[in-house]
């Protein structure tokens, strides 16, 4: 009986069990039925607010990140300059195109190289090397234009120089007296363009090819150089800037009329309202043409770059000898050059203001402080010929405005390219 008795526990036992498994089953179904009737319930109301997302390491190289992550966009224009052993990627001699004999030091005698050997470094991120195989798949069918003064000439040809380790690039149109020019990579179809407008608005200019003036520059600030204008909307990307032409002697002209001057004679009866008053003038009306233009390109303003005379100017004596880069508290930037600047930034700051979400293809290329602490990438005394090979002690000009190529100024394409690809 006992064994009969344990298999009705059991079998009773069983049923139960039966039981509470039909009740968890049925109880389901239910709560399923429930769900979907009325409606699933959502992750976002039960997740705690407190939680935070998983952080994620963001690489070196921001242009190889998925494109679903936004990565904050880092300040190339503050850094510092650090030893390259690497060195610039072309040299005086390999550069595939004519580069203006002024800026060509090595072959010119300078006798030291170590400023070739120094590379920008952003402070929060790594820049990448320039890639001119990457430039030129991106721009293919593009056009550029630089467009202002011998600085964007001297700009112009370092990227030419940069590009031709790759392509040599064709010169296809010069002016009749060489200072527009137009190149040509044929197997990609890009064109690379050098616009000489050093006031970018319309001015009568009395100099010979040293530069010595003859007469007072007629400048006509409200009526823009149609040098440029006229070629603007079939370009792709352009680099516009203008300065230090601004600190000649010049008559003003506004609306067909003499309205003052910079430097003029006290004899003249015409009123001086300095240089600062004309390039505001004018950069507001180049400024706003910009920003009126339908054209699909993408425009660069960039900021006027410091000069490195020391005991004079260009004129009078003045030179720069310093063979590598200085720290920011050893160099100081110019008062007149800090006034270009000034009115620059805020040009640019009013018209992207006013432009609203419409500025995103007009960017700033503001390379002043960048640039400032290279005064050891001028030419100086080696802008001639082995100068001192007759007289060690000749008494040579300076050029302490434009840049030796290869020099800092290449570093100004790192920058650019970088700013294209995370665009």
């Amino acid at each position: 009986m006992k064994l009969k008795w344990e298999s009705i526990s059991t079998l009773h036992q069983n049923v139960f069990l039966v039981k509470v498994l039909a009740a968890v089953f049925i109880t389901g179904l239910a709560f399923r039925f429930y769900a979907v009737r009325f409606g699933q319930v959502s992750v976002n109301e039960i997740s705690d607010p407190q939680i935070s997302p998983p952080s994620v390491i963001i690489s070196e190289n921001e242009d190889l990140l998925p494109i679903d992550i936004e990565v904050e966009k880092c300040d190339l224009f503050t850094g510092k300059w650090i030893r390259d052993p690497l060195g610039p990627i072309y040299t005086n001699g390999s550069c595939g195109v004519v580069v203006d004999s002024h800026q060509n030091c090595i072959t010119n005698g300078r006798p030291d190289s170590g400023f070739l050997y120094w590379k920008w470094k952003p402070n929060d991120c790594s820049l990448p090397r320039f890639d001119p195989l990457r430039f030129l798949q991106l721009m293919r069918n593009k056009s550029w234009a630089f467009i202002g003064d011998s600085i964007s000439r001297n700009h112009v040809e370092s990227l030419l120089c940069m590009l031709s380790t790759v392509e040599k690039p064709v010169e296809v149109y010069h002016d009749d007296e060489y200072r527009s020019k137009r190149w040509l990579f044929p197997s990609h179809n890009l064109t690379i363009s050098n616009i000489w407008s050093p006031f970018l608005v319309q001015a009568a200019i009395f100099e010979d090819s040293r530069g010595v003036s003859s007469a007072a520059v007629q400048l006509h600030l409200d009526i823009l150089d149609n040098t440029w204008t006229d070629l603007f909307p079939s370009i792709d990307y352009a680099i516009i800037s203008s300065g230090e032409w601004f600190l000649k002697t010049a008559i003003y002209h506004e609306n067909a009329n003499i309205v003052g001057c910079h430097g003029c004679p006290q004899s003249s009866n015409i009123t001086d309202l300095g240089f600062d008053y004309a390039y505001n003038t004018s950069l507001r009306h180049v400024m706003d043409f910009i920003a009126r233009s339908n054209t699909k390109g993408t425009f660069f303003f960039r900021t006027s770059i410091p000069d490195h005379f020391e005991n004079g100017e260009w004129h009078n004596g003045g030179t720069c000898k310093k063979t590598e880069p200085v720290n920011e508290d050893e160099v100081e930037m110019k008062v007149l050059n800090k006034i270009l600047r000034d009115v620059e930034i805020s040009q640019f700051q009013r018209v992207v203001t006013e432009m609203g979400q419409e500025a995103g293809h007009f960017k700033l290329l503001d390379f002043a402080g960048m640039l400032l602490t290279r005064p050891d990438g001028h030419p100086g005394p080696y802008r001639e010929f082995r100068p001192f090979d007759k007289d060690k002690n000749a008494k040579v000009q300076n050029d302490c405005l434009h840049w030796c190529l290869p020099g800092p100024i290449d570093y100004l394409n790192d920058v650019i390219l970088e700013i294209i690809v995370n665009s």
